[in-house]
Order: structure tokens, then sequence, then C-alpha cells
């Protein structure tokens, strides 16, 4: 495949996956105290602090991963995240018959989504990103200092120069530290 279809295509799994996670979670960032009586329900302490950590993950999150920003961190974190709100917010084992079916069928859904982030953690954005972007500018920055640096190299060994060697051992950056 070639690096503009890799890329396209991870920037499209990235907004795949944003797309599951953003429209809930600006849904739930405008009612966080029903989100929070959603969590009481499934008897966690703190549901109000619990919401709003959930509501700031479920929205900023998924703006990182479309951004391609900190990928593993941002992938890491959405997988944790997606992971414990399906067992929290699922729990087809409490149920029967089709409502069971129903709730095992969304957590799983939501594992593969797990499964996704940790996929996207692991593997980065592509270039189509901001962390791309940052790279190919460093890229860029490094070739052009390194190429404003050998015409001086080249010079000296035409006049017949050479560069003085370092005594062995010892590293000049090192040394600095």
């Amino acid at each position: 495949m070639t690096g503009r279809a890799q890329d396209g295509l991870l920037f499209l799994a990235r907004l795949l996956l944003a797309a599951a996670l953003l429209p809930t979670g600006v849904a739930r960032a405008l009612n966080v105290s029903g989100f929070a009586v959603t969590l009481a329900a499934t008897g966690l302490p703190s549901p109000n602090a619990l919401a709003t950590a959930a509501v700031i993950v479920q929205v900023f999150g998924p703006v990182a991963l479309i951004l391609g920003v900190l990928p593993r961190l941002s992938g890491l974190a959405l997988a944790v995240f997606v992971g414990v709100m399906a067992v929290l917010l699922h729990p087809f084992w409490q149920f029967s018959g089709p409502s069971a079916v129903a709730e095992r069928t969304l957590m799983l859904a939501d594992f593969g989504l797990a499964g996704g982030f940790l996929i996207y953690a692991m593997t980065g954005p592509g270039r189509w990103s901001w962390q791309g972007w940052r790279q190919g500018a460093r890229a860029s920055a490094g070739a052009g200092k390194a190429s404003a640096k050998a015409p001086a190299t080249s010079s000296a060994a035409a006049r017949g120069g050479s560069k003085p060697k370092r005594a062995p051992g010892r590293n000049p950056a090192r040394a600095a530290a």
C-alpha cells in the first residue's frame, strides 16, 4: 500500500473511532447531572466527579484522536475508558432474555472500540496528523541544517583540512552534560 493511501486510511480510521465517542460525549457534556444519575444507579461512589471526568475524556479524547495528538497516551486512555464504561454500563450478567443479549452486544461493541484504540496507540496516527506534521517539520529542519553544514565540511576537506579527532571514548554531548 502506498504511503498516501495508508495515511488516508489511518485518518479515516481515526475519524470513525472518534465518531463512536464524540457525539455521546457532547450530549453528556450538555447533561452531566443526568449522566451522574446513570452512574449513581450503578452504585459508584462520587458519581458527579466520575461523570465530569468521563465527559472530559469522552470529549477531549476524540478531539486528540482526530488531530493525532499524543497517540499512545490518548489511545491507551480511550481504551481504558471504553473498557471500564462497558463493564459499568452494560452488566449483561444482571439481565435475562433479550435484555441480556442486548447488553452483552453493547459491551462487546465497546470492547471492539477499545481494541481499535489500542491499535491506534500502537500504530500511531500517520502523517496526516499533528504528530506527522511535527515529525515532517523536524525532518525538514534537520535536512536544512545538514545541507547548510555540508558545504563547510566539504570546503574544509577541499582545502586539505581535516576534522579534529576527539579522544576515544569521549562523547561531546555527554561531556557537556
